[in-house]
This record gives structure tokens, C-alpha cells and sequence, in this order.
């Protein structure tokens, strides 16, 4: 039986890859990767390595997760390595921890390559840090999807939001937080396609984006908190903003 890993491929700029993942991939006899993975990072497998996409974009899922779990198993008793690659982090918001235990439950060997989470490297690369000394000693990372329950008021006093996959349901988020006790007038920043070529960033307030959302295109990070006006204010002194309300 072969060896699968679990892998991150970071947040979007090949890059950001870390050495282990590249070694892993060079490695590779199968990779499973999702819709956020680069076709740099693709690339870098061999030339024999099969490569299956089981991306979940927008709702349209190539495959279910159970049938993911399953190939996944069904690989290991052929291939001497099996890679699952995954954009961002795997234990953020990508099931990694579930492909694991089905796998570990089944005998299978796993390792875990960690990758650089789009929920911090997202916003920086937008020059917004998630913490600083004096305007945010916290921050959290949450789910924006439609259809995933989110106790807004769990979030109402955390310096820093970060909500990945909360594009389409932008409008409805402003609105929990207000209600929740946030700040109308908070800042909030939007950073599509973080750390590629195509970034770009909008600027707005809760108040604003509840009301009059602007047009934001996914895959994009929601950046809500006081530490956007750093970013905003950097980008503006180095002529870089694309966008802002």
C-alpha cells in the first residue's frame, strides 16, 4: 500500500509553495487537486503522474466528497504516492481533517504538508496584517458560505474578521454583523485572487456593503476590522489601489 498526502498549495502564487510540497509533488505518481490550485504549481509533477481534478466551485462539486474519500483509498492500494492538493491550507475550510481520518481509519499511511493559508497571506499581500499592536490583539477566521449556520454575535467583538467564501453572501454577512453589535462604519476590504498577477482589492464599510454591496469577484477574502485602514492607506501611498468606496 503507497502513502498519501495531504497537501496545501498555498494561496494562489506558485511561489508561496512550500519546499515540501514541490518535493512531494515532484514525487507524485497521482495528484487530486481542487479548483484553487495554480497550473504552475500542476506543473511541477512529473511527466506521468496522473492528475484528476475533484474541484468544488460555486456549489458545482466534479465529485462528492465520500467518492473523494474513496479514491483516495482505492489510489493508495496502486500508486506508491498519492497526493491530495489543496489550495490555501488544507485544514482550513478544505476537509482535510476528514480525508484524514477516513484514510487512518482504513490503514492508510498520511502525512500532512501544511500550506500558506489565503485567510492571513490573503489580506497581507493587500498590505493588511490580521494583528497590530494597538488596533487588533485578535483575530478569526470563518466560513461565509450560504449554506453553513454562523452565529454572527459569536464575531461581534473579535478585532479582526477574516471570512473566506462569503463573496455570493456579502450583503447578508454586513447585515449579521451590524445586527450582531459590529460597527456600521467598520472598514472592510475585499481582496480577489490574493497573491497572483490578477489581485486586485475593494474597499467599503459594513454599512455600505448591507446596503449597496459592490461588485466583488470570487475567489476573494473578506477582510473586516480596523486594520484595513492600514492596507487602504499603504496601498494609496504607493499609487496601487484599484479600488475604493
Amino acid at each position: 500500500m503507497g502513502k498519501v498526502y495531504i497537501v496545501g498549495g498555498g494561496p494562489g502564487d506558485p511561489e508561496l509553495l512550500t519546499l515540501k510540497a514541490y518535493r512531494v509533488l515532484r514525487e507524485a505518481d497521482v495528484v487530486l487537486y481542487d479548483a484553487l490550485v495554480s497550473k504552475e504549481i500542476l506543473e511541477f509533477t512529473k511527466p506521468s503522474c496522473v492528475k484528476i481534478y475533484v474541484g468544488k466551485r460555486d456549489g458545482r462539486h466534479s465529485l462528492p466528497q465520500e467518492e473523494i474519500n474513496e479514491l483516495l483509498f482505492r489510489f493508495s492500494k496502486v500508486y506508491d504516492t498519492v497526493v491530495r492538493l489543496k489550495g490555501g491550507d488544507p485544514s482550513v475550510f478544505g476537509r482535510g481533517g476528514e480525508e484524514l481520518i477516513y484514510l487512518s481509519e482504513r490503514g492508510v499511511e498520511v502525512e500532512v504538508v501544511p500550506g500558506v493559508t489565503s485567510a492571513i497571506a490573503g489580506p497581507f499581500s493587500a498590505f493588511i496584517p490580521v494583528t497590530y499592536r494597538g488596533v487588533s490583539s485578535s483575530f478569526a477566521v470563518v466560513t461565509g458560505h450560504p449554506k453553513r449556520d454562523v452565529d454572527w454575535s459569536a464575531f461581534s467583538e473579535v478585532d479582526t474578521l477574516v471570512v473566506l467564501m462569503g463573496v455570493k453572501n456579502r450583503r447578508k454577512i454586513a447585515g449579521e454583523l451590524i445586527r450582531a453589535g459590529r460597527d456600521p462604519e467598520e472598514p472592510v476590504a475585499f481582496i480577489e485572487r490574493a497573491t497572483t498577477q490578477e489581485q486586485r482589492e475593494v474597499f467599503t464599510t459594513l454599512r455600505e456593503l448591507s446596503e449597496n454591496p459592490p461588485e466583488v469577484e470570487p475567489p476573494a477574502v473578506m477582510v473586516v476590522g480596523r486594520v484595513v485602514e492600514i492596507g487602504k492607506k499603504v496601498l494609496l501611498r504607493h499609487g496601487h489601489a484599484r479600488k475604493s468606496l
